[in-house]
């Protein structure tokens, strides 16, 4: 016996080993007794007659389909070349082979009995996993030769013989005698060689069937799902909007996992159905989390908890975005199992703190873990677990009873609350009626009050209106005597005003009587703002007039006290045409020289003003020389009303 078939025995015997100590005992002598005396010795491969007998389908497994590894580098093997080599191939080591390397082409090989008479019914070869990418048959014919088939998820759906969600092979009528089927596959993913013969009529049975099953599951989401949103445009609650993409990404998933979407949503999208269903696989993950955070209240009892789950959360997202670079990593299914344990784990931790709410939805993930448990333990142990309807469509049982589990979560959450408003209203009934007897107590109590107070105030009515009546006559002179200080005041405020002008023009003629030096000049013009504030006065004087478009409305420029015009925009700054314009030096500074050049007739010299005034020689001669060509080509050599004033506009 080969080490496989040895292993296979062991695990036959282990099987068993739960049901008696003397059947255990047995199965352990078998097992050594095949190891120490049984040859290892290669068996025939076995055929399937037809027709079946008290059956209407069968299944491939073990010595009925063997494999071979298409090892060969470069150009792949032909069907003559596979015939050749037909001695390589071995039976499998569990009931249904798997395609593991996604890079590697897997030749399998059946072998049909066909009987010599004309069979009475039409069989078919029948692929049952629907996300195999390639399948190439080489069928059989009369003549020897082989009609070579191709089919797979990449290609068009209007392709296949019938249209249905799987990929059958109609066989021939006409063969007679042993048959050998031959089929190369190569995916992307994972896939399960389920091979299944069935005959046409129980082939139509179980696809109505099936269909009819797919129909009444996907009915159940969109009445849950239509529910569901109904419920969050009136309640305009986050759990419902979360729960509805929660079931329509399951549905979806579903649909891609069990080709439905192929065939109905994008029959034609080949490239697009290989990855499509790592969309919704993501939006379970994450719209599951967040419907946990969102039912249970997880911020407001568990921090901790809610850290981590927004963790997972991010990881997912960031695992989301990688797989869009290389969508190989979306087959990585079983990652979902993390965000599955993390909302059951906050179900039963809420649970166990008393959070009743938490029941049904600690159910509902219960059968959701479960049938994950069952498609781990199908992907490990194959044997352990034999391929059927109910193994097959474990995951899809469970989503439907944890759909409905997670709707009864949430109508408990709802009568909860709706208790809890019904006791809060009652106690908000009960202190009413208290607040309306201590209501009509004070009442009663400020009535007697309010008599008493009447009683007192109408004693007291006429003499306060005695002295009412001395009060109008003392406020009518106070009010004659304010009305005269406030003219006295505002005769004050005017000779105030004058004085003070008097007093500042008296100041800045004293100053300017002489040449004084910087300090004594700054204190007329002590910064930059209070040159601006002289310019716009002595720009404007005389009212705005646009240099542009001469328009006479303004409105306040972007820099310090200057106008942009209200019909052109223009905006015109202080020192534009004025000798101070582009000036580099502090502006009371080139005050300063202007006023020292000018007071002097231009006989100061340029080391002077450096001196004077801390600014370069080379600066001080620019500037100067620029006020000398002023003076000279106006003419105003000497002394007038204005002074150096009338040099700024020049």
């Amino acid at each position: 016996m080969p080490p496989a078939q040895r292993v296979q025995a062991w695990g036959v015997c282990t099987n068993y080993h739960t049901e008696t100590t003397m059947k255990s005992y047995i199965c352990y002598c078998f097992y050594f007794l095949s190891i120490l005396f049984l040859p290892d010795r290669t068996f025939a491969q076995n055929a399937v007659n037809l027709p079946l007998t008290n059956e209407k389908q069968h299944y491939f497994t073990h010595k009925e389909i063997e494999v071979l590894e298409d090892s060969s580098q470069g150009e792949k093997l032909t069907l003559a070349q596979v015939q050749q080599l037909s001695a390589q191939f071995r039976p499998t080591d569990t009931q249904s082979p798997k395609s593991i390397n996604p890079n590697v082409y897997y030749w399998y090989k059946i072998k049909i009995h066909h009987p010599a008479h004309m069979l009475s019914e039409t069989w078919l070869l029948e692929f049952f996993d629907q996300t195999i990418d390639h399948i190439e048959a080489y069928v059989p014919l009369v003549n020897g030769n082989y009609n070579h088939i191709v089919m797979g998820d990449n290609q068009p759906f209007s392709q296949r013989l019938y249209q249905h969600k799987n990929f059958e092979i109609r066989l021939s009528d006409q063969l007679r005698g042993d048959q050998i089927y031959y089929f190369r596959i190569k995916s992307h993913q994972v896939a399960d060689v389920i091979i299944a013969l069935r005959s046409f009529s129980w082939f139509v049975n179980y696809a109505l069937d099936e269909y009819f099953v797919f129909g009444i599951f996907y009915g159940m989401i969109s009445v849950f799902s239509l529910y569901n949103f109904i419920m969050f445009m009136v309640m305009r609650q986050r759990q419902y909007l979360y729960y509805v993409l929660y079931i329509l990404s399951v549905g979806l998933y579903q649909m891609c996992t069990d080709g439905i979407a192929y065939q109905f949503l994008w029959p034609n999208a080949m490239n697009w159905n290989q990855y499509a269903y790592g969309i919704p696989l993501y939006g379970v993950s994450i719209f599951a989390l967040l419907f946990t955070l969102e039912l249970l209240h997880v911020r407001a009892k568990s921090k901790n908890i809610y850290l981590f789950i927004w963790g997972i959360i991010a990881l997912r997202t960031v695992f989301f975005v990688l797989c869009l670079f290389n969508p190989l990593w979306f087959g990585f299914k079983f990652i979902e199992f993390i965000p599955l344990l993390a909302s059951f784990g906050t179900g039963l931790y809420l649970l166990w703190q008393g959070y009743s709410p938490a029941t049904f939805f600690v159910g509902g993930y219960s059968f959701l873990l479960f049938g994950f448990i069952i498609k781990l333990l199908i992907a490990i142990y194959p044997d352990r677990l034999p391929f059927g309807a109910v193994t097959h469509y474990s995951l899809s049982f469970c989503f439907v009873a944890e759909m409905v589990l997670l709707s009864f979560a949430i109508g408990d959450k709802v009568s909860i609350l709706k208790r809890k408003k019904e006791k809060a209203q009652q106690r908000i009934i009960k202190q009413l009626t208290i607040n309306e007897k201590l209501k009509d107590q004070l009442n009663n109590e400020l009535e007697q009050q309010v008599k008493a107070r009447t009683k007192e105030l109408w004693e007291k009515t006429e003499i306060i209106e005695n002295q009412n009546l001395a009060l109008l006559d003392a406020n009518k002179q106070l009010q004659e005597q304010a009305e005269e200080i406030a003219r006295i005041n505002e005769l004050l405020q005017q000779d105030n005003k004058a004085l003070l002008s008097d007093v500042q023009n008296e100041k800045q003629a004293r100053v300017l009587s002489k040449i004084p030096d910087f300090e004594e000049f700054s204190r007329i013009y002590p910064d930059n703002e209070t040159c601006f504030q002289f310019l716009e006065q002595l720009k404007w004087k005389n009212g705005y007039r646009c240099l542009k478009c001469g328009h006479g409305h303004h409105f306040q420029g972007h820099a310090p006290h200057s106008r942009r015009c209200a019909k052109c925009d223009y905006e015109e700054s202080v020192t534009i045409s004025t000798i101070f314009q582009n000036a580099r030096i502090p502006l009371n500074k080139a005050f300063y020289i202007t006023f020292l050049v000018y007071s002097t007739k231009g006989q100061i010299s340029s080391h002077k003003l450096s001196e004077l005034i801390g600014i370069r020689q080379s600066t001080c001669w620019s500037y100067s020389s620029r006020i000398k060509k002023i003076m000279q080509e106006s003419g105003k050599k000497r002394h007038n009303d204005e002074g150096w004033v009338s040099l700024i506009f020049e």
